[in-house]
């Protein structure tokens, strides 16, 4: 008589080879949730630094003045330097991330991911040409 299948001890040990291998994986892909986080922060700055250059060439182009109107008509308020200014009218509306999930503008050139300063992108104008500081540390 011949006997087929596998043997207790067999499919314990299969058991505790997936279990070890699972201890090693998870910790790997468990923090997945803040690498997209500090992603999505990273590609907002990309987004502010393209789009104050876009705007202080169109500045340029159209000879100085308080705003630039966009592709979209949108008027962007730019300041002395020729950048958006750190407000809704400026850099906010030159980015225009309405409704972009999760990502808050507080309107003072600071744009958070929840509501995290922690985990938020700032955008200075005071200087030229204006300074983009990503802060990632709280994007867990």
């Amino acid at each position: 008589m011949r006997k087929e299948g596998f043997t207790l001890i067999e499919l314990i040990i299969v058991i505790v080879i997936i279990g070890i291998l699972a201890a090693f994986a998870i910790p790997k892909f468990a923090n997945l949730t803040g690498e997209s986080k500090k992603a999505v922060i990273e590609g907002v700055a990309g987004s502010i630094r393209s789009a104050a250059n876009i705007v202080h060439a169109k500045w340029l182009a159209q000879g100085g003045g308080d705003t630039v109107t966009m592709a979209d008509g949108d008027n962007v308020t730019v300041g002395s330097n020729g950048y958006p200014t750190a407000d809704s009218s400026g850099i906010s509306k030159a980015i225009n991330l309405d409704g972009a999930d999760k990502i808050v503008d507080q309107d003072n050139g600071t744009f958070a991911y929840d509501n995290k300063t922690d985990c938020s992108v700032t955008y200075d104008n005071s200087t030229t040409p204006p300074t983009v500081k990503v802060t990632t540390t709280g994007c867990e």
